[in-house]
């Protein structure tokens, strides 16, 4: 559960940032982080199509450059974009500044006001600087799909067990969780729409 959703410890730890967003509604948020790729995302896209879903990819801005097609795609559709660093890149295994121009590369690309850091990793400090530029978005439920000791029937059970009003719930469209991914995401589509959720992309202004 320390990695499924994160205890409310973890949160307090980064004040700035957003792990739930809260509506009337009975609402839930998909994301999808390390992409886009040609292999797996274009799957996203017409999955979330097929059942008329909004949701949010936070892209990684080195694939971005070699795919620019697959941002203005997913555009297109009415999804929202994030940024993900440029090289997903982890805050704590280099310096603050390396890390924040790391970020403003990606941001060239992505232009997104919407920034999640790739394992779900700051420093404090670099938290609070990010912050003044962007909406931090961590999140509420991570499916694990990239995990190679989960099958794909595990992943679809940690979106029944701990999806909840608000949640931010993270897929990944990577060739790493490819597998468990396409099982999982259909599945969680349908059973969270016969619990009665609506889907939302998360605003990016």
């Amino acid at each position: 559960m320390l990695i499924e959703q994160p205890p409310l410890f973890y949160r307090i730890l980064f004040p700035e940032t957003v792990w739930r967003l809260h509506r009337k509604r009975r609402t839930v948020f998909l994301t999808f982080d390390d992409g886009p790729i040609p292999e797996v995302t274009p799957w996203v896209l017409d999955t979330l199509d097929h059942y008329g879903v909004k949701a949010t990819f936070f892209l990684v801005g080195d694939n971005v450059r070699r795919h620019p097609e697959l941002l203005e795609e997913i555009l297109r559709r009415g999804h929202s974009v994030g940024n993900h660093t440029m090289n997903h890149l982890q805050s704590t295994k280099v310096t603050t500044r390396t890390y924040l121009r790391n970020v403003a590369l990606a941001d060239r690309l992505i232009g997104s006001r919407l920034f999640r850091p790739p394992h779900g990793l700051m420093r404090w400090g670099t938290a609070r600087l990010l912050k003044n530029h962007f909406t931090l978005i961590m999140y509420d439920l991570v499916t694990r799909d990239y995990s190679r000791k989960l099958s794909g029937e595990e992943v679809f059970h940690n979106v029944k067990r701990y999806a909840r009003k608000g949640s931010i719930i993270v897929f990944h469209d990577s060739l790493k969780a490819e597998k468990n991914m396409k099982y999982a995401l259909p599945k969680a589509i349908e059973w969270l729409k016969s619990c009665g959720y609506d889907f939302e992309p998360i605003p990016m202004r």
